[in-house]
């Protein structure tokens, strides 16, 4: 008789993305939710012990990739246009995942972030693929709220 009830992972392909301001759509790809935190060496000549000390350091954040299929939504294009002409357009966003029956199950928030790169889709007459956008998004702060 199990002792437990079974707990499955959720899947990777259900998930939203919010931006403040922006309707933007679905996204089929959503890569970079990642944090660090630098190590600093540290050793005092009084130390007993012949090794360093570990201490934490700066925290570091990765930028977020966001892929979607093109559309004629064009508020993506025109925040990064606004970030070319110089206005502080910062917005704050978060991803989410969700479970099966799409409910909200994980947070994943972004602080500060402005778009460092945007790129348009690969054309090619023989190919029949969906035309993909692709956005990269810097950023100060990465949370997880569950």
């Amino acid at each position: 008789m199990p002792t437990s009830t079974r707990t499955d992972p959720y899947k990777a392909c259900n998930f939203r993305v919010e931006i403040d301001g922006l309707t933007t759509g679905s996204f089929s790809e959503c890569s970079g939710l990642t944090a660090e935190i630098e190590v600093i060496d540290y050793r005092e000549g009084a130390d007993k012990a012949l090794n360093v000390r570990k201490l934490p350091g700066l925290r570091k954040y990765s930028n977020i990739t966001l892929k979607r299929g093109y559309t004629n939504n064009t508020e993506l294009w025109d925040w990064y246009r606004n970030i070319v002409q110089g206005k502080a357009d910062r917005r704050n966003g978060a991803i989410i995942l969700l479970d099966d029956e799409h409910n909200d199950v994980m947070r994943w928030s972004i602080k500060n972030a402005l778009i460092k790169k945007i790129e348009g889709p690969s054309l090619k007459a023989d190919g029949n693929e969906v035309a993909i956008e692709s956005v990269e998004l810097a950023h100060e702060g990465l949370t997880l709220e569950s």
